[in-house]
């Protein structure tokens, strides 16, 4: 389903059934998704279609923009350090419609179950949409409708041993990339100190040949450090 198309269009796979109908010089766009309608007049503009995996933080509102993924096992990793692994993360999807430059989302979809948590303290703590994931040392396969495959490294620049069972990322500064197997990201989870750590997007594909996907969320600053998200509570 992820692409670029010309309307009119439709689609339909794995219960979603979306189409783009010509009504004069505008488009009539309809939803079918989960026993679900949805319709919406839209001006055609120049009649370009765009299907992307975005950042998942969007289902079933915008409650938060932080994801934490709990790892099925911990991972002990030495002092002055690093390791890298393979997670997964949930997908959403996003379609979006053009207009010469101006491109603009008008719905968005998610296959996946959504689960929030709270990481940190229940005063001052983040909620965050919450994932489980196994951890990988190669890259694993995955179902592109329902999850992407995130390349972790993480720096242990401490002198102590540590343990990490979990890592939290924040919207703004993901990078998501996808083709016609895979979508992915790749990321750095940097350990300061035994409780706190930062992680930030790296934007570049996990593989040659790979599209970027379009960005909902936009540059905005998080405790003061660009797109970087602060671990203050523990890993």
């Amino acid at each position: 389903m992820y692409g670029s198309y010309t309307m009119p269009f439709r689609s339909k796979t794995e219960g979603i059934d979306i189409a783009f109908d010509m009504e004069g010089e505008n488009c009539l766009y309809k939803r079918l998704f989960h026993d679900e309608n949805l319709e919406k007049i839209l001006v055609k503009g120049d009649g370009k279609v765009i299907i992307n995996p975005i950042e998942p933080l969007n289902r079933p509102k915008k409650i938060t923009s932080n994801l934490l993924v709990e790892f099925d096992r911990t991972i002990t990793i030495a002092p002055m350090s690093r390791i890298m692994v393979y997670i997964k993360f949930p997908i959403e999807m996003g379609i979006f419609i053009s207009n010469k430059d101006e491109i603009e989302v008008i719905d968005i979809l998610t296959l996946v179950d959504q689960k929030f948590t709270l990481y940190g303290d229940p005063s001052s703590g983040l909620i965050c949409k919450y994932w489980k994931s196994e951890i990988h040392s190669k890259i694993p396969s995955a179902d592109l409708m329902h999850e992407g495959v995130l390349e972790l490294t993480i720096l242990n620049n401490t002198d102590l041993w540590v343990e990490v069972k979990q890592s939290v990322f924040n919207a703004y500064g993901m990078k998501i990339y996808y083709d016609t197997e895979l979508v992915s990201m790749k990321a750095n989870m940097k350990i300061i100190s035994p409780s706190i750590a930062e992680t930030d997007f790296i934007d570049k594909p996990l593989r040659p040949g790979m599209k970027k996907s379009m960005e909902l969320y936009t540059a905005k600053k998080l405790y003061m450090n660009g797109k970087k998200c602060i671990m203050e509570a523990g890993f």
